[in-house]
């Protein structure tokens, strides 16, 4: 249950130090969330997780309001690969 980072970040980045992009920080939270998703379905009480997996997913959707309001091809292009939806 460990993230790859350095996988996503030369996939989603502009080169192999952009961890900073909006892009990278979505992706990365999105691998988090799958990982807590799997972790809450074992764990049913762990409420403490529970409650990041919510913060997770609040500052995704914030991140994706940015993007979607800079950058809409951009936008389009990461809900595709990260198979979200709007």
């Amino acid at each position: 249950m460990i993230i790859d980072k350095k996988e996503i970040v030369s996939q989603f980045g502009k080169n192999d130090k952009d961890t900073g992009s909006t892009g990278v920080q979505i992706s990365i939270i999105t691998k988090r969330i799958e990982l807590l998703t799997k972790h809450i379905q074992v764990f049913k009480k762990d409420n403490s997780s529970r409650r990041g997996l919510l913060l997770l997913i609040d500052k995704r959707r914030k991140l994706l309001k940015y993007i979607k309001r800079k950058n809409n091809v951009e936008y389009l292009d990461l809900l595709n690969k990260l198979g979200l939806r709007k």
